[in-house]
């Protein structure tokens, strides 16, 4: 309440307190003096006389009671309890801690840092967390953060973007295996703001990039990364940010010869000098595609079998680090548009909705990796979906920003990654979610735009090399560090 507000009203109730004393004591003491006189006479056996104007009475003792309600109203304005404010965040465990009030982001300031990105107000996934159980994506990543796809040592997904000149590092113009569509900068990008940013986890802290130490850790080893063109985007990544520490640039190759392309379903680049495999499938919805039943509508070309996993599955098999992603092609355009309908056993499932299909697939997807995967030799991820940046009343204007976004606008919430993690939450296989969709929700700024090999059709979808997906593969290479180096 408004100080004055309360001022006046004391002001008020004391004066009618003060009234209500006069009139209850005058009362009062009439009162007492014809008790007294009653008392007398009926001492002297005068009992009629006790029989007095009942409403006299009432109305004293009415004033008396009302004198003290007043006293308690002036006695309750004028030292008030103020109420018991408890704020938490959740850690990374689950458990809730106390926090102070200047640890919460004051999302109503308005002013723009250069050298950091300060998290929405209203994201799950800011780095000051407060758990908001009626948000459905707040309470599914609670689950997460509860179950086996939590980090072993802190949630580095909870954090903010921060400025770091010794960023980027790599010169996509360097690095044979960056598709040049996704290097922006030889596209004619003039600011280079967007490769300077670093992902700072709240609670912890990312490993310095070591690609000659990382490389060292991945000797004999082989990662495969399965997925749509982001999946692709990372894995390119993942080859120039490890070749900043091969002093023979020669050594490094494709197995098989092969330029990078989208139209290749498998690519594979060697590190010789260490015997080290980064290998890439193409398999944007993991699940085999299938022939058109006999008897279906002339609108069906073709079926996804939403419960047999993609035939190329058993080359993953054979690895060390299992990186999947999906996602994006899970669109009615991509779909029913091409006349891609959806078949379990041999039912064509005409009405299932594409969330529910998503839904089954991941669940096919589950149950090949409890199956299938060694998982005391790998080691299997799933990264989330990579928030677009798509505007516009369509959602097909594509508005490259200069700098980050200093809110997520929404974008740290998908359906798409609470399906991932619920079903990854009720595997009995440990898998490591990557949650990476709160972290690129910010990053308005790094999208590929019109700076593309295909410059007349924007793009906010996928990434610039170098630029996010580096971020990405950071953070997953800090898993191959001994857990005392990695904390």
């Amino acid at each position: 309440m408004d100080i004055w507000n309360s001022w006046w009203v004391m002001q008020i109730m004391q004066l009618l307190g003060f009234v209500s004393f006069w009139v209850s004591f005058a009362k009062f003491r009439t009162l007492l003096s014809r008790a007294f006189g009653y008392g007398h006479k009926v001492v002297k056996g005068d009992c009629s006389a006790w029989i007095f104007v009942s409403s006299n009475g009432l109305v004293t003792v009415g004033s008396f009671l009302f004198f003290l309600l007043v006293i308690s109203w002036v006695y309750l304005f004028a030292f008030p309890t103020p109420p018991t404010v408890i704020k938490s965040y959740e850690t990374s465990n689950g458990s809730v801690s106390p926090v102070q009030s200047h640890d919460i982001p004051n999302s109503s300031h308005s002013s723009f840092q250069s050298h950091d990105i300060p998290n929405s107000s209203h994201s799950s996934f800011q780095s000051h967390y407060i758990p908001n159980s009626s948000h459905p994506f707040a309470q599914s990543y609670d689950e997460i953060l509860k179950s086996n796809v939590s980090m072993d040592a802190c949630n580095v997904f909870e954090g903010s973007w921060v400025r770091d000149d010794s960023y980027p590092l790599y010169d996509a113009s360097q690095c044979p295996f960056a598709e040049r569509g996704f290097n922006c900068l030889a596209n004619g990008r003039k600011d280079r703001g967007y490769t300077k940013w670093r992902w700072k986890p709240k609670n912890c802290e990312i490993p310095k990039f070591d690609a000659r130490g990382i490389l060292e850790q991945l000797r004999g080893k082989r990662v495969v990364f399965v997925g749509d063109s982001l999946s692709r985007t990372q894995w390119e990544s993942m080859i120039c940010l490890l070749m900043t520490g091969v002093e023979n640039k020669k050594s490094v190759y494709e197995i098989k010869g092969n330029k990078i392309t989208k139209q290749i379903r498998f690519l594979g680049v060697r590190f010789s000098t260490f015997d080290v495999r980064v290998d890439f499938y193409r398999s944007v919805f993991l699940v085999k595609p299938g022939s058109v039943p006999r008897h279906a509508p002339q609108r069906v070309k073709t079926t996804l079998r939403l419960d047999k996993i993609d035939d190329i599955s058993n080359e993953w098999i054979d690895s060390d680090f299992l990186i999947f992603n999906s996602g994006h092609w899970w669109t009615r355009t991509k779909l029913f548009d091409m006349g891609w309908y959806f078949q379990v056993d041999n039912s064509l499932k005409l009405g299932m909705s594409i969330n529910s299909a998503f839904k089954t697939a991941l669940l096919s997807w589950a149950s090949w990796v409890e199956n299938a995967i060694n998982t005391n030799r790998t080691r299997v991820f799933f990264r989330t979906f990579e928030s677009s940046h798509w505007s516009g009343q369509n959602h097909n204007s594509c508005k490259v920003t200069q700098k980050p976004w200093k809110r997520t606008n929404g974008k740290e919430r998908s359906p798409i990654s609470d399906m991932i993690s619920e079903v990854v939450k009720n595997m009995s296989t440990p898998v490591t979610v990557l949650h990476v969709t709160p972290m690129t929700a910010y990053r308005s700024d790094g999208h590929v735009g019109t700076w593309s090999d295909k410059p007349a059709v924007p793009d906010c979808s996928h990434w610039c090399l170098p630029g996010v997906p580096d971020m990405w593969n950071e953070i997953l290479l800090s898993y191959l560090l001994p857990k005392e180096e990695a904390n």
